[in-house]
C-alpha cells in the first residue's frame, strides 16, 4: 500500500471519529450503544494520525467500554 494510499485511509478515519464523536453529544447513553462502534486502528494507520487524533479514538473506545461493555 502507497503513502497516498494510507493517507487517504488515514483521512477516512479521522473523519469517522470526528462524525461519531459529533454524533454522540446529540444522542442518549443508550442510544450510543445502539449506533457506536469500536474504532479499530492498524499500527501503520496509528503512525498516520496526530496524537490529538488518536487520542480521540481511544476515547471513544473507553466510553464503549464502560456505556456497552465493549472488549479490546
Amino acid at each position: 500500500m502507497g503513502k497516498r494510499a494510507l493517507i487517504g485511509m488515514a483521512n477516512i478515519i479521522v473523519k469517522i471519529v470526528l462524525l461519531t464523536f459529533l454524533l454522540s453529544g446529540c444522542v442518549t447513553s443508550g442510544s450510543f450503544c445502539k449506533i457506536a462502534k469500536p474504532i479499530r486502528l492498524t499500527e501503520q494507520t496509528i503512525d498516520q494520525l496526530t496524537d490529538r487524533e488518536v487520542e480521540q479514538a481511544l476515547s471513544h473506545n473507553l466510553k464503549g467500554q464502560k456505556l456497552c461493555g465493549w472488549r479490546p
